[in-house]
C-alpha cells in the first residue's frame, strides 16, 4: 500500500510515496510477555526493512 511518510537523508527530512506493510501477530499473554512480543515484532520488522533481494542465502 502507498502512503505518505518522512524520507530522512543527510539532506534532511523529506516527504514522499512509500510502501508500507502492515504486520499483526498474536502470543499466549501467559507465555510471552508483550515486552518480548514487540521485541520480536522490532526484529522481524527490522529484517524486512533491511532486505537486499541480490544477498546470498
Amino acid at each position: 500500500r502507498k502512503v505518505p511518510a518522512v524520507i530522512e537523508t543527510p539532506d534532511g527530512d523529506f516527504i514522499g510515496i512509500r510502501m508500507k506493510m502492515y504486520l499483526s501477530h498474536s502470543y499466549d499473554h501467559r507465555v510471552v510477555d508483550g515486552a518480548l512480543g514487540g521485541m520480536f515484532a522490532k526484529t522481524v520488522a527490522d529484517y524486512l526493512e533491511s532486505w537486499d533481494i541480490n544477498r546470498d542465502f
